[in-house]
């Protein structure tokens, strides 16, 4: 069954982390998962739990920095096969809308 994730990792730094991200993002790419990075994270899915995880171990690790933080929040349905598309459909079919809207 899929597993989905949001991870967000990064060097405590003052100045931009863009660079750092880059390179936990880039550090996905030798893994058999699917990613989206956003402004708050990367939303990571898996067919399986040891695999999403040591994605994220190899992640962190490509950040350099004396202090690097990591969030992971997992969501892992055992019985049902649901991607994260599926998730945000399932909101957007009850708002009757998409699920976004830009400040004007």
């Amino acid at each position: 069954m899929t597993v989905i994730a949001m991870l967000s990792v990064a060097p405590v730094i003052e100045e931009s982390m863009s660079s750092e991200v880059a390179k936990a993002v880039a550090a996905l790419d030798d893994f058999d998962v699917s990613y989206e990075t956003n402004p708050m994270g990367t939303v990571i899915e898996a067919d399986d739990i040891d695999e999403l995880l040591a994605a994220v171990g190899a992640a962190h690790k490509a950040v350099d920095g004396d202090r690097v933080s990591t969030f992971l929040k997992i969501d892992h349905k055992r019985t049902v096969d649901q991607r994260a598309a599926d998730k945000v459909a399932a909101v957007e079919d009850h708002l009757g809308r998409e699920a976004k809207k830009d400040r004007e």
